[in-house]
């Protein structure tokens, strides 16, 4: 492992979890990567988010279609929510205040730009809130555009967004908002969150998936403002944005899959950027300190025994502030070795059998919940009695306890589980909603 970190940035170390050993004739090599970012605003500078940082910026965006009058709790709580988010900014920070319904409204500043944060503005923008009404329709697409236009200001290097809706997209077609989120993804993040439950999960874990945030229930309207001030608290420790993991794979060899596998799963495939000869960039987002693991897949050409080769080289890369070329921050190699010891090429790394199994308890989670939904009952008990033996053979306790509010577990060893008759819609959309959260292997 090698690190080239700079003190512009936070310090960041790849580790790699393999069993190398291929039999004669195998193929397939897969890794877990774990990335720890660490230091973020402690090596010469001030967080970005802090006085004198001024490279973040943030636009809150706050859903006000008709709906949220019904119940009153939900605009008085958004209301809250968005003051507590506005409290919770450093000074320095770039913010604006958006009203979404079928159109998209900036609240605060209101010039088409962004304020500073600072005791005024916050006092300012608080203010702002008490002309949030509800009434119109809802049309995501148009508030993510406005977003966008408002953190295309110059010199800002962190830019998020936060968005609260508490209804289904209603006043725009599915390929228009798939447009937006074309539009934005790779502009800014974006965490999103559905109030009460008449929204669509599909839509708010959507946005959330395109633009690397997270995505996440608040059922009773008066837990907003404590999700909002610890989204904003997160949103604020974030030091370096725009990061990519690039992979590199000798002449033959074949990349299967890289998704990320912890603290969610997240199929980064598709999202391959070409980085010149053999290499490809996935979209990580933004760091601030903490830790994630991905799980990188790839065949390579058949060998004999005794032979050995690198199957890839896996690097963390972030934009150079000053214009230049990307840099590297620290890399990690993922190996194949051919033996003919049966019990070493037999072994499983319990890294990648861990996050093999959260990946798939994910799956079979949706895959249940779909079958449920559609009258399925013989398929959606096969399919969440399996996630719930998956969760309990991992330890994944929350998961475990989501999956119970939809089934009663007979024995959850064996995976033998029944359908409740009668399941509150919030559970469900609970268990829906954090399906792709995972527990890290214990190391």
């Amino acid at each position: 492992m090698a690190n080239f970190s700079k003190s512009t940035v936070p310090q960041f170390s790849v580790d790699v979890y393999q069993n190398e050993f291929l039999p004669e004739g195998g193929r397939d090599v897969s890794a877990i990567v774990t990335v720890t970012s660490t230091g973020g605003g402690t090596t010469g500078r001030q967080p970005l988010g802090a006085a004198g940082g001024g490279t973040a910026g943030v636009v809150i965006m706050v859903d006000c279609s008709g709906s949220m009058d019904y119940p009153a709790t939900k605009m008085r709580g958004a209301r809250e929510a968005t003051a507590a988010a506005v409290d919770t900014l450093r000074d320095g920070t770039a913010f604006a205040v958006v009203a979404g319904t079928h159109v998209a409204k900036e609240v605060y500043p209101g010039n088409g730009g962004l304020a500073v944060a600072d005791a005024r503005t916050r006092a300012e923008a608080k203010e702002s809130l008490r002309r949030l009404s509800a009434g119109g329709g809802t049309a995501i697409g148009t508030w993510l555009r406005l977003a966008d236009r408002l953190l295309s200001t110059d010199g800002l290097t962190i830019r998020h967004g936060i968005l609260l809706t508490d209804g289904r997209n209603e006043h725009e077609s599915p390929e228009e908002l798939r447009a937006a989120l074309d539009a934005c993804a790779g502009r800014f993040t974006c965490d999103a969150r559905g109030v009460g439950t008449d929204w669509e999960v599909k839509e708010v874990t959507g946005i959330a998936s395109a633009l690397l945030g997270s995505a996440d229930i608040v059922a009773d309207p008066a837990a907003l403002a404590a999700d909002f001030t610890a989204m904003m608290e997160q949103a604020m420790g974030k030091g370096v944005a725009d990061v990519a993991l690039r992979l590199w794979t000798p002449v033959g060899v074949e990349i299967a899959y890289v998704k990320q596998v912890a603290p969610t799963v997240e199929d980064l495939t598709g999202r391959r950027t070409e980085a010149g000869p053999r290499a490809g960039d996935y979209p990580t987002g933004s760091w601030g300190d903490e830790s994630r693991d991905y799980h990188v897949s790839v065949r390579v050409p058949q060998a004999a025994i005794g032979q050995e080769m690198l199957a890839a080289r896996v690097s963390l890369i972030a934009p150079d502030p000053l214009g230049g070329d990307p840099k590297p921050l620290s890399q990690g190699l993922v190996r194949a070795v051919w033996t003919d010891d049966l019990a070493m090429s037999t072994s499983i790394n319990p890294q990648v059998a861990h996050y093999t199994g959260q990946a798939e308890l994910a799956d079979v989670i949706q895959q249940g919940l779909d079958a449920r939904k559609s009258g399925d009952h013989d398929g959606a008990t096969a399919k969440l009695g399996r996630a719930v033996q998956l969760a309990a053979a991992s330890g994944n306790a929350d998961t475990a306890k989501l999956l119970s509010k939809v089934v009663d577990v007979v024995d959850a060893a064996t995976g033998t589980v029944r359908l409740k008759a009668k399941v509150a819609e919030a559970d469900e959309m609970t268990l829906e909603t954090r399906s792709t959260k995972t527990v890290r292997v214990k190391r």
